[in-house]
């Protein structure tokens, strides 16, 4: 009677999958091609597994971004030591924000839909909320100026990330440069005066400076 084959395989369960190894394939996924991309199917293709077994772990994919608005603030968001005046602290909170999500524009595309947030970077929304009240403003006016340094500093990181994709895709001067080229002097004196330097000077980093006039203006008596 012969005996069956030592080396036959046998079928059992697929490998066990860590929340681990979902948030760090998730990760890899919006670096390379955007949040777009990542979907429930995509990752347990990537991962080796099925979006069934994707659940046990994160529900949809609004959970699964979530995990990653916190695993990213956890890693790239850190606490910066806050100086004693309220003013200042504002501008120190609002510039370590913008230092770590400038280095990953795609969790600003996340974090601009307005209902997902990372918990851990609420520390540092209470620092300009906080810095807001103690210059002055009411509660209700203080979360309406974190709001507006929010805008400003998520507007800046997406239009600059958005640019500097642009100008990577396609060597060829941009239809605005095209049209700065041939300003008539005429109608537009203080364009054409700076025409030839204007993408120049609106490459140049001046966040901290629109910063500051900003929450100046915020806090100028009314």
């Amino acid at each position: 009677m012969s005996q069956p084959s030592a080396r036959r395989k046998t079928l059992g369960r697929p490998p066990r999958i860590s929340r681990e190894e979902v948030v760090t394939t998730a990760r890899r996924i919006v670096d390379a091609e955007g949040v777009d991309r990542l979907t429930m199917r995509r990752l347990a293709t990537e991962i080796g597994s099925t979006p069934m077994a994707l659940y046990h772990h994160v529900r949809n994919k609004e959970e699964l971004l979530v995990l990653l608005l916190d695993d990213y603030a956890t890693r790239a968001l850190h606490r910066p030591e806050l100086p004693s005046q309220p003013r200042e602290r504002i501008i120190v909170a609002a510039a370590a924000i913008h230092e770590a999500l400038a280095a990953c524009p795609w969790i600003v595309e996340v974090l601009t839909a307005d209902d997902l947030m990372a918990t851990s970077a609420l520390w540092f929304v209470e620092q300009i909320v906080d810095g807001l009240v103690e210059c002055g403003l009411s509660p209700e006016r203080a979360v309406h100026g974190y709001r507006a340094i929010w805008y400003y500093t998520a507007g800046e990181i997406v239009v600059r990330a958005t640019a500097a994709r642009r100008r990577t895709d396609d060597d060829r001067p941009t239809y605005r440069e095209r049209v700065f080229a041939d300003l008539d002097p005429s109608e537009l004196p203080r364009l054409a005066q700076v025409a030839d330097r204007w993408s120049p000077l609106t490459a140049e980093d001046t966040y901290l400076v629109g910063l500051r006039a900003l929450v100046n203006g915020l806090l100028a008596p009314r």
